[in-house]
């Protein structure tokens, strides 16, 4: 299947480039309620599958909640309060920067980078997955050398959690960039997940949601499009992930996932705005976020434009 032009770079008028992709709305009941392209192929959701790996690592014992359980759902600016709350959430299981898998980065945030004197595991956005992982297995008594590989222990019950959420089996799994496993699954499969998430009323489910919608900045950072969206949408939990993925739901259970072709990730936040207008949300906060202007000679000259979303 080719799949459709879901965004248009428009800049002076003139359609620069387009950007192909597949998105699905998911109704409560789990079913598509419209479907864009391919929905049912496996992608890879990148960091968005980190909801759902964190309900599996509370399956496990994890025993984290609100600002600490928020981390781990991040992908985190770096800024000074995501490092400092790593930081403690290390110590308080007594393990160290060193034991973290993922690699040393800068920061995503770029004030941060200025004062980065060297990159850092702490800082590297998925390290509060990781300590999760870390601190999941000090709980649970498993070990935490090699807690990244796919046949440990905790990357085994993170799997069959996913694999409930989504209802679907795992089609493959990779190494994501920070050296965590990665589950292929379907778009379907993603928005399903986060709609069961989103809309539990108890369980570890419930407990990520809550912190998600609590702490959204913590999930993402200053002015990151995971944190406006939450912010300005009550009860939204959202999440995008490398190569153009975006998954967010509503508490009702409505859910949308979204994933570019050619992993643009420019052309998810106008998407998600656009889905969240088609289910009746109101989005007059996110108008920024919905048309983003393309610069030229440093002043708008164009926008990235996308379809209207139709039952």
């Amino acid at each position: 299947m080719t799949n459709p032009v879901l965004a248009e770079v428009v800049r002076s008028d003139f359609v620069e480039s387009v950007h192909r992709g597949a998105l699905v709305v998911i109704g409560p009941e789990g079913s598509a309620r419209l479907a864009l392209g391919d929905v049912v192929s496996p992608v890879f959701p990148r960091s968005s599958n980190k909801p759902l790996q964190a309900v599996g690592m509370l399956r496990a014992g994890l025993g984290f909640e609100g600002e600490d359980l928020a981390l781990a759902c991040a992908s985190h600016s770096g800024e000074p309060g995501h490092v400092k709350r790593v930081l403690e959430l290390l110590r308080s299981a007594g393990l160290a920067e060193d034991d973290l898998a993922c690699p040393p980065d800068f920061p995503l945030h770029g004030p941060s980078t200025r004062d980065a004197a060297e990159p850092r595991r702490v800082m590297m956005n998925c390290s509060g997955k990781h300590t999760a992982m870390l601190t999941t297995c000090v709980r649970a008594g498993w070990p935490t050398a090699g807690y990244e590989a796919p046949d440990h222990p905790l990357q085994q019950a993170i799997a069959a959690a996913v694999s409930e959420l989504t209802g679907e089996p795992i089609a493959h799994t990779g190494v994501d960039g920070c050296g965590a496993p990665l589950f292929a699954f379907s778009l379907t499969g993603l928005a399903r997940a986060f709609g069961r998430v989103a809309r539990a009323s108890d369980g570890p489910s419930r407990t990520v949601a809550s912190a998600m919608r609590a702490h959204p900045w913590l999930v993402a950072g200053t002015g990151r499009e995971d944190t406006e969206l939450m912010s300005a949408v009550d009860g939204l939990i959202a999440k995008g992930g490398a190569e153009g993925v975006q998954a967010f739901a509503l508490p009702d259970g409505f859910a949308v996932a979204i994933k570019i072709d050619d992993g643009a990730k420019r052309a998810c936040a106008p998407l998600a705005v656009e889905a969240l207008r088609y289910l009746g949300v109101d989005v007059r906060g996110l108008a920024e976020l919905g048309r983003p202007a393309v610069s030229g000679g440093g002043r708008p000259v164009g926008e990235i434009r996308v379809p209207e979303l139709r039952g």
